[in-house]
């Protein structure tokens, strides 16, 4: 039971707000050629700009965890409020009102990895994270993907070997979000090769900054390079930082995996291209009356609705304490068929506008979404994986055939792994 009504929550939330930011002006309908010129996904930024927007996002959040706003539904003893998540869809909602930093940098960390350490930690290692994260005094990294283990995840060849209350972790990740920015890391290394491939692997919670890593960045066709590829030599992690049970880290992983398909499964349209901007652009080439465009403008609609109560299913779930079925990947995959379909058509009505600068608003910058859309296709599951998941959870069809899930992991030829 709340020990405040979401009326008097609403009431400490705006009055809060209204001291520490400005209101935005009233939202008018989108009006094609006004406001930025921003359609990119993983766009380019300079490490400059990059690092401007990380402090004042941080120096944000701490303000509202400082206010007792920073983590409304999580537990007291880590700093929560333990609120229903009515209150927190209020606060987000009264939020969306006023002038915030981008909050993007946090994304993984609380949505991914912050759930998988209360679930997994140690507890005296929660109690000094959790209340970190949530005030942005650390940034938190998601360490999954190997050069030869990225859908088949449970392939993974990053190796932790015990050496008395530590662990010494050497390999390579890859595709790792943020690490560049991050200060600690949820990573899944192989501890046993001698048992089957999901059995043998254990997580840990890392220090990025700890000088046995190597961070280089990733840089993608948008220009961007938010991805990049991380080289553990003998980096060494006390046993209290293990998360789960020694060679038990499948389980820890697939909690990760649930929050991040919910995470990436809310997106919507992705990237800065709303249906009002899809809408407001056919207005602007004179295609408002065009029965294929329009029908193709309905059919993103359409899906982008289905993504998003798909992953609200989901979601409901968790909130009730239900493990959630296929939801989630269902979500995903509906979200990047619906980025292809928004691809396809901003080709099809921009043309060679799309590719040439000719200096009209709204036109060229849509270049930067469809570079970074094939991304979208791979985080947070591929669709091929998304796919099997459906087919076997929802259609009742067979396993994927060849997949080996009873041999030791050493026997296996998978990845980058050569014959003996």
């Amino acid at each position: 039971m709340a020990d405040i009504t979401l009326e008097a929550f609403q009431e400490e939330v705006t009055a809060f707000l209204e001291a520490n930011t400005e209101r935005r002006s009233p939202r008018k309908h989108f009006v094609w050629g006004e406001g930025p010129d921003d359609a990119a996904l993983f766009e380019r930024v300079t490490p400059e700009e990059e690092a401007a927007e990380l402090t004042a996002a941080k120096a944000w959040r701490a303000k509202r965890f400082d206010a007792g706003l920073g983590w409304i539904t999580g537990p007291t003893q880590h700093g929560g409020r333990d609120l229903p998540h009515a209150y927190e869809r209020a606060y987000q909602q009264l939020e969306s009102q006023y002038t915030t930093p981008n909050q993007g940098f946090f994304g993984i960390g609380l949505g991914m990895v912050a759930p998988t350490i209360k679930d997994h930690a140690q507890p005296e290692v929660a109690a000094e994270v959790l209340p970190k994260m949530f005030r942005a005094d650390i940034v938190g990294a998601q360490l999954f993907s190997e050069p030869g283990a990225g859908s088949d995840l449970a392939s993974l060849q990053t190796k932790a070997e015990r050496d008395g209350d530590e662990w010494i972790i050497t390999g390579q990740k890859v595709w790792t979000s943020g690490a560049h920015y991050s200060d600690i890391g949820e990573v899944v290394c192989r501890t046993d090769p001698d048992l089957p491939k999901h059995r043998g692997i254990t997580a840990f919670l890392i220090d990025m900054k700890d000088p046995a890593i190597e961070i280089r960045p990733l840089h993608q066709m948008t220009g961007g390079y938010n991805f990049n590829e991380v080289f553990f030599n003998e980096l060494r992690v006390p046993d209290t930082h293990r998360m789960g049970d020694v060679n038990g880290g499948w389980a820890v992983a697939l909690t990760t995996l649930m929050n991040e398909r919910a995470s990436i499964g809310a997106g919507g349209g992705g990237g800065n291209v709303g249906n009002s901007k899809l809408i407001e652009m056919v207005r602007h080439f004179g295609l408002a009356e065009d029965p294929v465009t329009r029908q193709k403008l309905m059919e993103i609609y359409i899906n982008s609705q289905v993504s998003r109560y798909s992953n609200q299913r989901a979601m409901d779930k968790i909130k009730a304490g239900q493990v959630p079925g296929p939801e989630m990947s269902i979500s995903k995959l509906a979200l990047t068929n619906n980025l292809r379909r928004t691809v396809q058509f901003v080709s099809d009505v921009l043309g060679p506008k799309l590719v040439a600068d000719s200096g009209e608003w709204g036109t060229y910058s849509y270049s930067d979404f469809v570079l970074g859309v094939p991304a979208m296709a791979i985080a947070g599951g591929s669709d091929q994986v998304l796919r099997n998941i459906i087919g076997e959870r929802v259609l009742g069809l067979p396993k994927e055939p060849g997949i080996d899930t009873t041999s030791p992991f050493k026997d296996l030829k998978v990845g980058t792994q050569t014959t003996a």
